[in-house]
């Protein structure tokens, strides 16, 4: 059983389905990212901020495994927890549908951290992501 650090309750949209009426795969990405974007911005991490400091976090790396599919309407829960690995912080992270808890989604979603353009160790995150390792 994961230890979740994060979660957020969101509900897929009709535009966002495609011609079978499920979720086009592609949008799974933007759920997941908002939900990164959420967490971060719960712990105070602003990336306008960041970037006018020259520090950027990107993603590097992201693995999808589709399960189940939402469809329009579906209310869903993207949840997540942290890895640091070597350079990179590891956002594994899923998305239940939340009539039923059924997966929709597991994803690892991998990211460096650039300084003013060149690759970092993540430093200027230990101290913020600590508690979660």
């Amino acid at each position: 059983m994961a230890n979740y650090i994060y979660e957020l309750k969101l509900k897929v949209r009709d535009y966002e389905c495609d011609s079978q009426g499920i979720v086009n795969n592609a949008v799974y990405q933007n759920y997941l990212e908002h939900a990164r974007h959420e967490f971060l911005a719960a712990e105070g991490i602003n990336f306008v901020d960041l970037h006018q400091q020259g520090i950027d976090p990107v993603v590097s790396r992201i693995d999808i495994q589709y399960k189940t599919p939402l469809r329009g309407g579906d209310e869903f829960i993207c949840r997540l927890y942290l890895l640091k690995e070597g350079v990179k912080y590891t956002f594994m992270q899923d998305i239940f549908r939340a009539s039923d808890e059924a997966v929709s989604v597991k994803a690892r979603v991998e990211t460096v951290c650039l300084v003013n353009g060149r690759l970092s160790r993540g430093e200027h995150f230990d101290p913020i992501f600590s508690k979660y390792l």
